[in-house]
């Protein structure tokens, strides 16, 4: 491994002559300059905003409450043990970066709350430890971007605490593991593929090299010079993707990821040289915390399309309030409060503490996000645990972490989650992130589109390559839909194929409609991914789970009936136990064609079996 950081060196050589000659013109040396006359600490909490908040925390309670919760965790963080270079899958060091932010983060936060020495020393112990590590892993650059991210705040925030040999041996290994590797990406090393794309790791790792940069830019300002204007230009790249009505193409899973580290390197930006150049403007980004808001169900699970965990569901997020705050919308910051009522806060949460505003909030019940990765949610109700909700999604099968899955919904109703996305495989499986047509990425059963509640047509999946557009919505009306044109997903075999999803029934039943036109004689099958028991009765099926009761009804054809067949896989991958696909099988149907299926949950009044059927024309 030792090998691996000289061939860095090497590529950082090689790689950066001329560097200089190749900077963006966004941002100039005089405007990182100003950076050295900010005086630690200077990234995301300064002197001044600490004062100001605890100040506040003499007379507001719930404030005094996070900070308790936040000094707990402190405590707790001093008698962990110390962490190791452990990469227990042979690629990543992902679990030991996380830990390392946790507890750098909560023992600096505690230390300049109280200036108790233990925090401090717990705080250095783990820094010094981590930087004598041989390195931070730099065949996958994640987690030398946490590391940076980590062990820079901790060495801005105990700059004035800690001795000189502490500080130099601290701020030499932000440079050899963490500064010198991104040097290198920028001046074009093949390691630095991950400047330039459109997904996470464009935000983490240009994120962490913009807070390493600004950390040391007192005595180590070339660094930031050179790290900065390159950063600052490839951001956008990744931001843009929230516009404009903050949706995140990786599912709600990875919105956490990226918004996190993109708020981390903004603010930091903001406490440290007084602008962020416009990054936060970007279209989209004001938006942005409203796609977990409306992504969240009713059950608390997410809409949970593309490497989500496994029935991932929303925690807490503390960038709600630097979110709430920027952007001066206090439903950010209130929705972040609700979740506090049953969780604990974190040292972030009190650093970007704003009050609740003692309203309630007011969402609508439907959201439409335009995008290229366009979803559409809808509920019955909020704050009932039972109510309906539905959400479906459109976009690009090519995404980053996308399954095979345009126009995939997911259902609430009753407490439970009737459809469901059966979330991510192991990652290390081989070729799982072989994302192409044909790749292996495809053949493993969650990332297919057999395990996604999709239309197939003659048992193959949809195009790799494939875009979906919503192309009529309603939303916040008495009977709200969407309507996906899924034809490029298909085009081997259809013409043309549409699916409608609608909410009927005084909110208490979904529609959906599926719209064919086959040149030849095909098979298609409609599908549904459940974790419920399912009784067949011919043109219905009852599904119970936990207790109670959903029937689902074939409106149309008028021959078709339901069967059922089991989602369980052998090892490698994930077995999926219980997990089954209620499915409508059409063979031999040509022409134009039409599947419509009613999923009425047992509410005990206002769903509806008898709708009148439309083509998705007349919605």
């Amino acid at each position: 491994m030792r090998s691996i950081y000289f061939l860095f060196i090497f590529c950082f050589t090689f790689f950066t002559k001329g560097f200089s000659q190749a900077l963006p013109k966004t941002v100039t040396e005089q405007d990182v300059r100003a950076c050295t006359m900010a005086p630690h600490p200077r990234l995301i909490l300064t002197e001044a905003r600490l004062n100001e908040l605890k100040k506040q925390a003499q007379t507001d309670t719930l404030l005094q409450r996070y900070v308790n919760q936040m000094l707990s965790s402190a405590d707790q963080a001093i008698s962990k043990p110390p962490l190791r270079r452990v990469i227990p899958d042979g690629l990543r060091l992902l679990a030991t970066s996380r830990e390392c932010f946790a507890r750098i983060l909560s023992l600096g936060a505690a230390w300049r709350w109280t200036h108790d020495p233990k925090y401090a020393e717990a705080a250095k112990e783990n820094m010094l430890n981590v930087v004598s590590f041989m390195d931070w892993n730099p065949g996958h650059f994640l987690d030398i971007a946490e590391m940076t991210t980590a062990v820079s705040i901790g060495y801005d925030w105990l700059y004035s605490w800690l001795d000189s040999k502490s500080r130099d041996s601290i701020r030499y290994g932000i440079i050899r593991n963490g500064l010198i590797p991104g040097l290198a990406s920028y001046a074009g090393a093949p390691f630095g593929w991950w400047k330039n794309v459109s997904h996470n790791w464009n935000q983490v790792c240009n994120d962490g090299m913009i807070i390493g940069s600004l950390a040391i830019a007192d005595t180590d300002i070339e660094y930031a010079y050179k790290i900065i204007p390159y950063a600052v230009n490839y951001l956008p790249l990744a931001i843009e993707e929230y516009s404009p009505d903050g949706v995140w193409a990786e599912g709600p899973g990875y919105w956490n990821y990226a918004t996190d580290y993109t708020v981390y390197g903004i603010a930091s930006l903001f406490t440290s040289l007084g602008t962020d150049f416009g990054l936060s403007d970007i279209s989209g980004f004001s938006q942005a915390a409203y796609f977990p808001i409306y992504c969240t169900g009713p059950t608390g699970l997410f809409m949970n399309y593309s490497d989500s965990g496994e029935k991932s569901r929303r925690g807490t997020c503390p960038i709600f309030f630097w979110l709430g705050t920027r952007f001066k919308n206090r439903q950010f910051i209130d929705s972040e409060h609700d979740m506090l009522k049953t969780r604990r806060a974190s040292a972030l949460h009190v650093i970007w503490y704003q009050p609740e505003s003692g309203q309630q909030n007011k969402f609508d019940l439907d959201k439409y996000f335009r995008s290229k990765s366009a979803i559409a949610v809808f509920r019955s109700a909020w704050n009932d645990p039972g109510a309906l909700y539905a959400g479906i999604k459109a976009g690009f099968n090519e995404v980053n972490h996308g399954h095979l899955d345009l126009g995939n919904f997911e259902m609430d109703a009753l407490g439970v989650r009737w459809v469901r996305d059966l979330g991510s495989d192991d990652y290390n499986m081989p070729g799982y992130f072989e994302h192409r047509e044909g790749g292996k990425r495809f053949t493993y059963f969650r990332n297919s589109s057999f395990s996604h509640s999709v239309p197939i047509i003659n048992g193959r999946q949809q195009l790799v390559a494939a875009k979906a557009q919503m192309i009529k919505t309603s939303v916040n009306t008495v009977e709200p839909f969407a309507v996906v044109d899924l034809s490029e997903a298909y085009q081997r075999d259809a013409r043309k194929v549409l699916r409608g999803l609608k909410i009927v029934g005084n909110r208490k039943t979904v529609l959906i409609r599926d719209e064919y036109s086959l040149p030849e004689k095909s098979s298609v099958t409609w599908a549904i991914v459940t974790d419920a028991d399912i009784r067949l009765k011919g043109k219905t099926a009852e599904l119970t789970l936990e207790g109670k009761k959903m029937t689902a009804t074939i409106r149309e054809p008028s021959n078709a009936v339901f069967t059922v067949e089991s989602a369980e896989q052998a090892p490698p991958e994930h077995k999926n136990t219980g997990v089954k696909r209620l499915l409508v099988k059409l063979a031999g149907v040509s022409g134009d064609q039409s599947v419509e299926v009613l999923l009425s949950p047992g509410f005990t009044q206002g769903t509806v079996k008898n709708y009148q059927s439309k083509p998705l024309s007349g919605w």
